[in-house]
Order: structure tokens, then sequence, then C-alpha cells
């Protein structure tokens, strides 16, 4: 997490992991646009539109929705895991923003970030705890 000043420009930096996808996040001011891997934010996660609000979400707990554009680096996972990725990077580049708005956003949940990952498949099993058919005879 950096900031960086140039010519009037600040940005935010914030990096979100979420199962295998990891996602840099950087929040410049601007209109509230949301650039993921050079795409526009509604062509990349183009399947279910909650994703947008998800990762939009942080910024409207603060009040930000306008003001700051969303500029992405994701990699790994899925559509799902890299929105929950950068949901997590926006909330994190917020507190480097202003100390002051981590306690909203530890309240609503934004700065947790979810432990859950693929279990690893085990020998004997067909998956993680998928068992072979069992016959008594």
């Amino acid at each position: 997490m950096q900031t960086t000043e140039s010519q009037d420009r600040v940005v935010y930096w914030g990096t979100g992991r979420r199962k295998s996808s990891i996602a840099r996040v950087r929040l410049v001011p601007g209109n509230g646009q949301i650039v993921v891997n050079n795409k526009p934010g509604e062509d990349y996660f183009n399947r279910i539109p909650g994703y947008l609000q998800g990762i939009k979400a942080p910024l409207e707990t603060l009040g930000f929705e306008n003001e700051y554009d969303i500029l992405v680096n994701a990699h790994g996972g899925g559509l799902t895991g890299q929105a929950d990725a950068v949901k997590l990077g926006v909330a994190r580049a917020l507190c480097q923003q202003d100390p002051n708005n981590r306690q909203p956003l530890k309240t609503e949940g934004y700065l947790t970030r979810d432990p859950r990952s693929k279990e690893r498949k085990k020998y004997g099993l067909h998956k993680a705890r998928k068992a072979p058919q069992y016959s008594k005879r």
C-alpha cells in the first residue's frame, strides 16, 4: 500500500486477495469509472451485475461513489474471487486515503479477508471429501 503524488494527482493503492485471486487496486480522483485489466468494469464483470455493486460498496459506505476511479489489475481464480479481491483492495486503499475511514469500513466487514480456499484432494478419495461408493458385500 503506497501513495504516489505526481502533478497534483494522488493515487491510493490497495491489494486484495480471495481464494487464488489477487487484485492490485488504484484509486485515482475521477468520476466513478471502474477499469479492470484495461477493460471497462461492465465488460469484465458482465455476468452478474452484483459484482460491480460489491466493488463500489466501500465507496458508497463513505459517500465517495463518484469521486474516485477504480483501476484494477486482477489475475488468478474466477470472476467471483476477483470481484471479492477488488472489493478488499478498494477498502484498503480507502483506509490509506484517510485513517478515519477504517472504522466504518471495518464495521461493514469490508476489511476482513475471507480465509476460505479450496480444500486439497486426499488420496483414496475422488475429491476432497467424496469417497468411493461403499458396498458391504
